[in-house]
C-alpha cells in the first residue's frame, strides 16, 4: 500500500512540475512573440543611450534615488487589493462622454482648444494643427483583456477609426495605460509624426511605423515642429512592458510652446523637484495637466497623491491646472471618485484655479468659470 501511495505521490510531483514547465514556456514564447511587448533596442542604439546622464548600467534612471521593488508583503496586498472586490473602484453606472465628429476637428482653425479622452489622452488643436498626447483608446490597459480592468466608459468621445490626420503624437513613456498597440496601430497612417522620450521608439518600429516618422528625445531636449516646440522633461517613475525590460526606456513629461502659449503635460511622474525646475526654466505655464491617480502609500514616489498635485502646479507657475490619469480605468486601490475629491478640495484651499471638465467636453483656457464649477463625477 505505501508502495502504491509513494508512486502515486510521485507521478503526482511530476505531472505538476511538467504542467508548470508548460506553463512557462507558455508565457515565455507569448511575450517573446506577441506584438504588444513591443521591440528591443539595437546594440547602435543602446550606444546612443549611453551618452544619457539618465542611463546607467544598461538602464534609464530616475535623477533622485527611487524604490521600484515592492516588497513581497507589499506586492500580495497589492495584488489582493486590486483584484478583490473594493466598494466604488469602478463606477456603479457607465460614464457617459461628449461627442466629438471628425469634420469638428478636421476643419477646426479656431483658438487652441483640448479635449481629454479620460485618463491621460487628449487631443490638443493649436495654431492649426492637431496633436494626440498619450493616445490609449483601448478598453483594457494590458497586453490581454483578461488581465485588466475595463474602461468606465463604453464609448470614447470618438472612435479612433474616425479621427482625421493627426500632425504630432506626444508619448510619455511605454506603459500599457499611455502606449497602446491597438491605438498605434490604427494611427499608423493618420500620424505625420511620433515623438517619444529614448528607447520608447523601438516599439513604435516594431508596430510598423517608419523610423523617419519618429523623434526620441532625452530629457531637457526639444525639437521645433513647424511653428510649434516640444520639450522632453523629467518625471519621476519608470518603463517597462514585459517580464525582464523594465527601465530599459525612458520616461518623461513634455512641454508645448507655440509663439505665445505655453503648456505642460506631466505624463506619469511621482512628487519631486524637477517640477520646480521645470517651471523655473520653462514656466509660468498657461495650462499643466498634471497626474492625480492610481497613487498608493506602497509606491509613494511613483504616483502623487492629489495634494501633491495641487503643490506641483504651483512649483510649475501654472495659471491653470488640470488632474489627469484618472477617470477612466481602475489601477489602484482608491475610489475612482478620491482624486477628483481630493484635489478639487486642497485647490479650493490654495486658490489654485483647476479645471475639471467632462470626458469628451471641448474646453478652452480662457472659459475657465464655465467647467471649473462642473462636479459630473
Amino acid at each position: 500500500m505505501k508502495h502504491h501511495i509513494k508512486k502515486f505521490l510521485k507521478r503526482m510531483t511530476y505531472t505538476i512540475i511538467a504542467m508548470l514547465l508548460v506553463f512557462v514556456l507558455i508565457v515565455v514564447l507569448f511575450v517573446n512573440l506577441s506584438p504588444q511587448f513591443g521591440g528591443k533596442a539595437s546594440k547602435e542604439q543602446q550606444a546612443l543611450y549611453k551618452t544619457s546622464k539618465n542611463y546607467k548600467d544598461g538602464k534609464f534612471v530616475n535623477t533622485n534615488a527611487v524604490k521600484l521593488d515592492m516588497s513581497l508583503k507589499d506586492m500580495t496586498t497589492s495584488l489582493i487589493g486590486y483584484f478583490k472586490g473594493q466598494p466604488n473602484t469602478i463606477p456603479k453606472e457607465n460614464i457617459e462622454v461628449t461627442k466629438i465628429d471628425s469634420l469638428n476637428i478636421a476643419n477646426y482653425k479656431g483658438p487652441t482648444r483640448f479635449v481629454w479622452f479620460g485618463h491621460s489622452t487628449f487631443l490638443l488643436q493649436i495654431n492649426n494643427k492637431t496633436v494626440l498626447i498619450d493616445p490609449m483608446f483601448g478598453k483594457v490597459p494590458a497586453p490581454l483583456e483578461q488581465l485588466g480592468s475595463a474602461r468606465f466608459s463604453k464609448e470614447l468621445p470618438i472612435a479612433i477609426e474616425k479621427l482625421p490626420q493627426i500632425d504630432a503624437v506626444l508619448i510619455s513613456h511605454d506603459h500599457y495605460d499611455h502606449l497602446d498597440y491597438g491605438s498605434v496601430k490604427a494611427l499608423k497612417n493618420k500620424v505625420k509624426h511620433f515623438y517619444t522620450p529614448l528607447g520608447v521608439g523601438v516599439h513604435l518600429e516594431a508596430w510598423g511605423i517608419p523610423k523617419t516618422q519618429i523623434t526620441e528625445l532625452d530629457w531637457w531636449q526639444e525639437v521645433a515642429f513647424a511653428d510649434l516646440n516640444f520639450v522632453c522633461t523629467p518625471a519621476q517613475h519608470f518603463s517597462g512592458r514585459g517580464l525582464t525590460d523594465r527601465t530599459k526606456t525612458l520616461w518623461s513629461s513634455w512641454v508645448i510652446q507655440s509663439d505665445t502659449e505655453n503648456y505642460f503635460f506631466s505624463g506619469d511622474s511621482g512628487y519631486a523637484n524637477h517640477f520646480k525646475l521645470i517651471g523655473d526654466k520653462y514656466g509660468p505655464f498657461d495650462f499643466a495637466m498634471i497626474e492625480c491617480g492610481q497613487y498608493n502609500k506602497m509606491w509613494p514616489e511613483i504616483h502623487m497623491f492629489p495634494e501633491e498635485t495641487v503643490q506641483a502646479s504651483i512649483d510649475l507657475k501654472a495659471q491653470q491646472m488640470m488632474p489627469i490619469h484618472w477617470g477612466a480605468f481602475k489601477l489602484a486601490m482608491h475610489t475612482w471618485t478620491d482624486p477628483i475629491e481630493r484635489v478639487t478640495k486642497k485647490a479650493k484651499e490654495l486658490k489654485v484655479n483647476i479645471r475639471t471638465p467632462k470626458i469628451g467636453e471641448v474646453f478652452f483656457i480662457d472659459d475657465i468659470k464655465e467647467v471649473s464649477s462642473s462636479a459630473w463625477w
